[in-house]
């Protein structure tokens, strides 16, 4: 990042966390993408409270940035393992922040499975959890108690621009993959599974680049909305996509399981918008499937008489080319600094909480001044 930019996105955190001052001495541990404009969220949460650690999403690391990144605070390897045993997740946050209040910036819902014993053990307090995705918001949602206060952004007005923006990042991978083997997606059929709105945007610039788009979501509602957008929709997932010669999976909750991929057509594409294991439950194919490298970030999977093709190892296909999204990634950013001051300041209870709509509106006024040039 160049001088001019970096000095403009440190001014608009600065005025974020100005806004949004933490109370006291608080200390965060945090999940997170660790690409090239990740550092200044970093330094930007760094000055609101103490970062015990940083836990690099495996598929979603810029290496130089890891590099600056370890340089300024302790990273740490991450694996759903690490959290799905409680004990060993004690364990874990005991060493890193023994005593403190703490604050836990999540992406995909990682501290969910253990996250009643960490309320009820820990050492020092947890004052909550940040979750900025879907599919984490859903592994939270589905808890049958929450013993801590859980501020979702996922689902915030704030986050609709990045959403959109994933959407065309993720067909513009895509097609990069499949044209680096000399093949193209035009005018082929394709099937999006899950019409969020990701999905939404993915069904959107799939159509734009002549595709047939078919789309299923378990969702009935959103099966109205996408028939209503003009896209075919299906009744079930092997119906969906049988005929599609690429499937996008932008479920954020197993939009393939095992059984599922016998129904896909011979040669077809496979992409996932989110890590692997949250959309595609490819380990029980390992020891069915010959998986063959046939290009960057491409493997084939075969069998007698079946064979298609996965992108990105099943990881999130758009960061292989870094994910961008502009100055719109900046929004939601902001908004979890300021879920982790209203945290500090004790203003939410126990449960599932969004952040104020007149909070959102004084980010994207924050926003609007520093980036609507």
């Amino acid at each position: 990042m160049e001088s001019p930019e970096r000095a403009r996105l440190d001014a608009f955190f600065r005025h974020v966390t100005e806004r949004f001052p933490a109370a006291g001495q608080v200390t965060s541990l945090i999940v997170t993408h660790l690409l090239s404009e990740r550092p200044a969220f970093l330094r930007a949460m760094a000055a609101a409270s103490t970062i015990a650690a940083v836990l690099p999403k495996p598929k979603s690391i810029d290496q130089p940035t890891l590099e600056a990144v370890q340089g300024l605070y302790p990273v740490h390897d991450l694996s759903r393992e690490l959290f799905a045993d409680s004990t060993r997740a004690l364990d874990y946050i005991e060493e890193a922040a023994a005593g403190q209040d703490l604050v836990l910036a999540d992406i995909g819902g990682y501290f969910a499975p253990s996250l009643g014993t960490l309320v009820e053990k820990f050492s020092g307090r947890i004052l909550g959890v940040v979750e900025d995705t879907e599919n984490g918001h859903q592994r939270y949602a589905a808890l049958d108690q929450l013993e801590c206060p859980v501020i979702s952004v996922a689902r915030s007005p704030l986050k609709d621009c990045e959403d959109h923006l994933v959407g065309r990042s993720i067909v513009f991978s895509t097609d990069a993959l499949v044209r680096a083997r000399g093949d193209i997606l035009t005018s082929r059929n394709a099937c999006v599974l899950g019409f969020g709105k990701v999905g939404r945007s993915i069904a959107q610039t799939l159509r734009g680049h002549d595709l047939r788009v078919t789309v299923y979501d378990k969702d009935p509602i959103r099966r109205v909305q996408a028939h209503s957008h003009g896209f075919r929709t299906t009744a079930t997932t092997a119906e969906a996509v049988r005929d599609a010669e690429l499937v996008l999976c932008a479920t954020g909750n197993l939009a393939l399981r095992q059984r599922d991929f016998e129904a896909l057509r011979n040669g077809a594409y496979l992409a996932s918008v989110t890590s692997s294991e949250d959309e595609l439950e490819l380990a029980p194919l390992h020891e069915l499937y010959q998986r063959i490298p046939v290009g960057e970030q491409l493997t084939r999977y075969e069998i007698t008489g079946h064979y298609f093709y996965v992108l990105a190892d099943g990881g999130a296909v758009n960061f292989v080319h870094g994910a961008a999204v502009g100055s719109y990634i900046h929004l939601v950013q902001a908004e979890i600094l300021a879920a982790t001051a209203a945290l500090s300041h004790g203003h939410f209870q126990p449960g599932l909480h969004t952040m104020p709509t007149t909070d959102r509106q004084a980010i994207a006024g924050i926003w609007l001044d520093h980036f609507d040039r």
